[in-house]
């Protein structure tokens, strides 16, 4: 892909962006090499890489990348034979503890092929990886517990040291008069005293150094020279067990050196890989499919380098059968953006990423793309010169191909007009005849008829809002733009009187023109507005049926376990009841055999066995006591409401009574057939008013003001948060609490997404002091 063209529409700004997500600069340089390829299984494969690593951060949250670093030198010069220091050992190991927890991340399944294909090299080297987490506890200290020797020299060492310190302290004390200080110091590693300089003779010893104003020395007094002697010795013996210690976990390393720098290049593209799929989450990035045969649709697509408060969405698309896209309008209708995002979008998803459009979108696998938008051209001027201009585009016609997209801006501006619209549509002919794919943006006039009366080319037009002079960035495919100039010029205050005088040197014919195209733009915009509004409608339906099915499932599993846990409930009260009356009997015989009769030991039993038909028929009894009575109902026609006597609930009746007397009733979101006989009419009884408002006072007492779900993953945290909403609605609740805490954001985003398009919510924001803060999300419900 030549560097030119991908400079002009702004690829290495992403590339940026992109590596602002690495964790490690291996990982930001390999980003930095990073461009577009060339081979449809090759941006495939990227894009599927990147869509594994997306999925995986929503599912599972951060990857292990805990502690890397570049340690691509320091493998290096441990192959030729080096031996690095604690700080490089201690980075190798967190490599390899890195690449070993990966395979545990990513899984065995198949949804993520490609990145387990990146860890079949990977080995696992744990023995390796805890002898150096045991002998390196910081980035320059080796542990106690890296050798047997290690650990005698400190310990001797710090036995001397103790003895000196006590030492010294006794020498401050005797010699406290001839002292600057009542205190002992350092120099050189050996203790010393600071001795004023007028009593030097005073404190036998060895002077090593004096203060700057020489008032002061610092003599190691005799009595102390062997103990700092001793002291030293052991300070050179610890260091050169350090530094074997070392040398020989580097030569551990470098006995693995191919297999370690395997685990370590698999991170550092693992690295890349996971940068381009946060950056595809941050610009909420969709993989789209690669056609062959050049066409592309990008739908709904967002210019990923203008802020998401600002950009509109809009979708550009080329059919195959179509080689060139003409696009009219105004100056800041937008053309320049919407040339850039083709391009850039283009060349995002085949260097990996996925990009900011929305499903069902796809590009053409172009070999590659040439773009002609001038010298230091911006979004919102050009500054590009004819000359310029004429020296890119006869570059481009030397080298495109039919595998080629060109991205013309203002072709044959900067000169006459009538010359540069001829010279223009020549270029588009020349370019047509070879198959090469065409987006051109002009203001001429002929160049819309060209476009009309060629064969494989469309006009285009961006949308423009006169009235606040601001672009939408919408491009409409199939009507060519209107200029609107007059209307600008007096929006911009140039007064009617020039306006008008304006018009006179146009040919009557040229306006009736740019007016038809004016009343075809209105239509257009029209149409297509009406065609996303209906395909949002079909979308928002689709997904509130998803919905509903999704918890009508659920309804039927709350159903089942209650209906579960309440037999075993049962079955524990009348165990319970069994055991009490054996004991009440048990009891009683003890009585009996201190005088009662046998008589009346059968009468004791009688009524044991009675207590025990009781219990087991309580259950019955109480389902009949649970059925509502009423008048049978007579309308069961669909549409009408009626009472299920089972639940003493009202339902609505969808179907008639088939030939078994089922019928099909709904109540609330639930779906269920009963028998014609449950139903009764849809009279309420005070009784029955007074058991539906203890019910609504009941779950208002059984339902929780807050559901806490921090620690839950964001897939079970949307679940348990919709349930709960669920249930608040049903228990009348107004207000709640969701607590999902700060840590990374990653939870509190979900659930923020989760409840912008739940049905049960009619807002939510962050808490405030004393609420929670940013650790909680209070929800008002509807």
């Amino acid at each position: 892909m030549n560097r030119k063209s991908m400079e002009k529409l702004e690829y290495f700004k992403i590339i940026e962006k992109v590596k602002s997500y690495a964790v490690c600069s291996a990982g930001a340089d390999m980003i930095s090499l990073m461009e577009p390829y060339e081979h449809r299984e090759d941006i495939e494969r990227s894009l599927s890489e990147t869509e594994e690593a997306a999925a995986l951060l929503y599912s599972k949250g951060s990857a292990p990348f805990e502690g890397i670093y570049d340690v691509r030198d320091t493998l290096k010069f441990i192959g030729k034979g080096g031996s690095t220091g604690a700080s490089g050992l201690l980075r190798i190991a967190n490599i390899l503890k890195s690449s070993r927890e990966f395979k545990d991340y990513v899984g065995s399944s198949d949804s993520h092929r490609h990145l387990r294909e990146i860890l079949y090299g990977v080995t696992p080297y744990k023995a390796l990886e805890n002898e150096i987490f045991i002998a390196i506890i910081g980035e320059n200290e080796v542990s106690d517990k890296a050798s047997t020797e290690l650990f005698g020299i400190r310990r001797a060492l710090k036995d001397k040291t103790s003895s000196v310190k006590e030492k010294i302290q006794s020498l401050v004390r005797s010699n406290e008069k001839f002292l600057q200080d009542n205190l002992y110091t350092v120099r050189g590693d050996r203790y010393v005293l600071p001795v004023k300089s007028e009593h030097k003779g005073s404190v036998p010893g060895l002077v090593h150094d004096q203060s700057a104003t020489g008032q002061t020395l610092f003599i190691e007094p005799m009595s102390l020279v062997n103990l700092n002697n001793e002291i030293k010795e052991l300070m050179l013996k610890e260091k050169a067990e350090v530094e074997r210690i070392l040398r020989m976990l580097s030569g551990r390393v470098q006995s693995n050196i191919a297999g370690v720098t395997r685990n370590a290049d698999a991170i550092y593209e693992l690295d890349m890989i996971f940068a381009r799929a946060k950056y595809s989450m941050s610009v909420d990035g969709t993989r789209p499919e690669v056609k062959d045969d050049l066409s592309f649709e990008l739908v709904q697509a967002r210019h990923p380098l203008i802020p998401k408060d600002v950009v509109v969405p809009s979708t550009i698309y080329m059919k195959s059968d179509h080689t060139v896209i003409v696009i009219t309008g105004p100056n800041t209708g937008g053309k320049t953006v919407t040339l850039k995002t083709v391009g850039l979008l283009h060349l995002m998803a085949m260097a990996g990423i996925l990009i900011p459009v929305n499903e069902g979108s796809s590009i053409g696998n172009f070999q590659e793309i040439y773009a002609d938008i001038g010298d230091e051209q911006s979004i919102e001027q050009s500054l590009s010169t004819f000359s310029s201009h004429m020296t890119n585009i006869v570059s481009i016609i030397d080298k495109a191909d039919e595998r080629s997209l060109v991205l013309f801006d203002e072709l044959g501006a900067g000169t006459d007009p009538t010359e540069g619209a001829a010279l223009a549509a020549a270029i588009l002919d020349t370019l047509k005849e070879r198959k090469v794919r065409i987006i051109a943006t002009t203001h001429y006039s002929e160049l819309k008829v060209y476009a009309l009366k060629s064969t494989g080319t469309v006009n285009a037009s961006v949308e423009f809002d006169v009235e606040t002079l601001r672009p939408t960035y919408r491009l409409l495919i199939g009507v060519p733009g209107k200029s609107n100039a007059f209307l600008i010029s007096k929006r911009l205050g140039l007064p009617d009187y020039i306006v008008e005088r304006s018009k006179g040197f146009i040919d009557s014919e040229t306006l009736k023109f740019e007016d038809l195209l004016e009343n075809l733009q209105t239509d257009s915009m029209k149409a297509t507005r009406e065609a996303e509004e209906a395909k949002a409608l079909r979308v928002a339906l689709q997904r509130k049926q998803e919905e509903l099915d999704r918890k009508l499932s659920r309804i039927d599993e709350i159903r089942e376990n209650a209906l579960q846990d309440a037999k075993r409930e049962g079955r524990r009260y009348l165990r319970e009841a069994k055991e009490k009356s054996d004991e009440i009997l048990k009891d009683l015989r003890e009585l009996e055999k201190s005088g009662y009769s046998t008589e009346g030991r059968k009468k004791l039993q009688g009524i044991r066995e009675k207590i025990q038909s009781g219990l087991d028929s309580q259950g019955t009894e109480e389902r009949e006591q649970e059925r509502v009575k009423g008048t049978a109902a007579k309308d069961l026609t669909p549409g009408s409401e009626v009472l299920l006597a089972t639940l003493n609930q009202r339902v609505t009746v969808l179907t008639r009574p088939d030939r078994d007397g089922n019928v099909q009733v709904q109540a609330g979101i639930m779906k269920m057939n009963v028998h014609m006989s449950d139903l009764l009419e849809a009279k309420e009884t005070k009784e029955q008013k007074q058991v539906r408002k203890r019910e609504v006072r009941l779950n208002l007492k059984a339902v929780s003001s807050s559901c806490d779900v921090r620690g839950l993953d964001s897939g079970e945290a949307a679940y348990r948060v919709d349930m709960y909403l669920d249930e608040a609605s049903l228990g009348g609740l107004t207000e709640v609490t969701i607590i999902h805490g700060i840590g990374t954001g990653v939870l509190k985003d979900e659930i923020g997404k989760m409840l912008r398009n739940h049905p049960h919510v009619r807002k939510s924001r962050p808490g405030e002091y004393g609420e929670g803060g940013q650790g909680v999300t209070i929800v008002t419900l509807r």
